[in-house]
């Protein structure tokens, strides 16, 4: 009762502080325009993973406190199971503020199609209506499958969106200009490679065919079934606007970061010749990570890292802009950190004697940002987690954010910068690439004077992370150099734009920002 008393004072304070706010309006412009368009690209935004679903978390509560002290936030909230006992005064405040300013939404779920196996009256459905895989012995395995019917995944779309919560949201605000569904999108799918145990693919294709093959049928299985899942999550909204207005959003469903890594990377990828993936077919965008795990030995300081994995995603966000410049591209970010598990992240920096601050954390982060520039940036934190434990690291993101919309220089690279290869090195990962992917632009990191020798392993430690973007045209151009040093809080380096010049800049563990013109000799630092 005294949490509920409490968000009633403090949503009705902060409801009554807002007047018209210019970062409100940003906010709105920048959510609704295109992607890739003749403006260039919209400047980012910020949101969570963690709803605050618990007290203490990042909860509604918490953002309108960000929007009244003028941060760029995308608002999210919870999109609740249905059937799950929901708190709705936690949402109320906020979803009518959202409404009495005109602000974009998103609405973070789980797996929607999980529905499919958890539920009986779908998993227990004879074989020739089950959406699961049907093993060659009749058996059904709890895995969703890309050859089954497909009114279940409609029927499970519409459950989400027809339940009491997505109602009392539509009342509270019926007519937002985006709404964003989020899936975590990590529900269990028959892979490619194991199609040979499904019943249905075995009656239709039979057994011995290729790898492109099986990479393809499954591919247009999920683009066919995530096309009904989304259909029937409009047909369950009662609102115009929200059916109109809203787009589908998957955790990772997009090209591997993966490639080209090991050999087996293709196990995990349904790329084809003509088709680097099938998931820009359907999902109206995705939530991509950029992670330093705790269950691999990806850091922030080597080349098994979120900054080098990334730079295999350039090329193919280039050519769905081209087929679609709405796309959505989100960056989830995490650095790794459970408290309560040994593999933590935090706690094997600790192990080798370094400090793993907020500020370093949103120093690997921008670099992120600066190759991909995505539309928003989402932090993932576990479902448990609170404000008291990271928001000093979530507050380091915010500010790296808004940095972006503070800032003229920043503001016109991020918008219309192009961003600067380097043909003098090929991308470490070189494992299994086929032909018609060797001459993609995979590397963008800037040599520097402090870069190991080459060849690098994954394990090579890499001193300073740069990459630099353009504009202008010769003789009149200029770059904007971003310096991420890992390990120090600030150290000198040389770092070479390719074909052009060296400029002399400091790097950091919090990330350097420095202009370049082409006819000045010396760099200048953005603060």
């Amino acid at each position: 009762m005294r949490y509920i008393i409490l968000l009633l004072l403090v949503f009705t304070s902060i409801f009554s502080a807002f007047g018209n706010c210019s970062e409100i309006n940003e906010i709105l412009s920048e959510s609704l325009a295109p992607s890739a368009g003749k403006n260039g690209h919209p400047l980012p935004l910020i949101a969570h993973w963690n709803s605050g679903s618990r007290p203490g978390g990042f909860s509604p509560l918490f953002q309108l406190k960000l929007l009244e002290e003028g941060h760029q936030i995308l608002p999210w909230f919870k999109l609740s199971d249905p059937g799950e006992a929901t708190l709705l005064l936690q949402y109320e405040k906020a979803i009518k503020f959202a409404a009495q300013r005109g602000l974009p939404i998103s609405l973070i779920g789980s797996q929607w199609e999980k529905l499919l196996t958890t539920q009986k009256e779908y998993f227990g459905l004879p074989a020739a209506l089950n959406p699961n895989v049907v093993l060659v012995n009749g058996d059904i395995e709890k895995t969703v499958s890309p050859f089954g019917p497909l009114d279940p995944w409609r029927e499970v779309g519409a459950q989400w969106t027809s339940q009491p919560l997505l109602k009392k949201f539509q009342e509270w605000y019926p007519n937002p200009p985006r709404v964003l569904f989020v899936s975590n999108n990590e529900h269990t799918k028959l892979r490619w490679r194991e199609v040979e145990k499904s019943q249905r693919y075995m009656q239709v294709y039979s057994s011995g065919r290729s790898d492109e093959f099986k990479r393809k049928v499954v591919g247009d299985g999920w683009i066919e079934r995530y096309g009904a899942l989304f259909d029937g999550m409009r047909d369950g909204l009662d609102a115009p606007s929200w059916k109109e207005n809203a787009r589908f959003i998957g955790y990772n469903a997009f090209f591997p970061g993966a490639f080209g890594r090991w050999g087996g990377w293709g196990a995990y990828s349904l790329h084809t010749t003509d088709r680097f993936e099938p998931w820009s077919s359907v999902w109206d965008g995705a939530s991509v990570a950029f992670y330093t795990h705790n269950w691999d030995p990806s850091v922030d300081f080597t080349a098994w890292s979120p900054q080098i994995r990334a730079m295999n995603q350039v090329f193919v966000l280039e050519e769905i802009y081209k087929k679609n410049p709405n796309y959505w591209f989100e960056l989830s970010v995490w650095d790794g950190n459970e408290p309560s598990q040994d593999n933590d992240k935090r706690k094997y920096y600790a192990s080798l004697g370094q400090d793993y601050t907020p500020e370093r954390y949103a120093g690997m982060v921008q670099f992120g940002m600066w190759l991909l520039r995505p539309r928003v940036v989402r932090e993932f934190r576990g479902w448990t987690d609170t404000v008291a434990n990271n928001g000093d690291y979530f507050m380091a993101l915010v500010r790296a954010v808004d940095r972006v919309h503070d800032n003229d220089t920043l503001e016109r690279f991020w918008r219309h910068g192009r961003l600067v290869d380097n043909p003098s090195t090929p991308h470490l990962h070189q494992s299994a690439i086929p032909d018609e992917l060797k001459d993609k632009k995979r590397w963008f990191l800037l040599d520097t004077n402090l870069d190991p020798r080459k060849p690098w392993t994954l394990e090579t430690e890499i001193p300073v992370f740069s990459l630099a973007l353009e504009l202008g045209r010769k003789p009149d151009r200029e770059w904007l150099i971003y310096s991420f040093a890992p390990l120090v809080k600030e150290r000198e380096v040389t770092v070479q734009i390719p074909g052009v010049r060296s400029a002399r800049i400091t790097a950091g563990e919090a990330g350097h920002f420095y202009l370049v013109r082409e006819d000045a000799s010396v760099p200048s630092r953005i603060q």
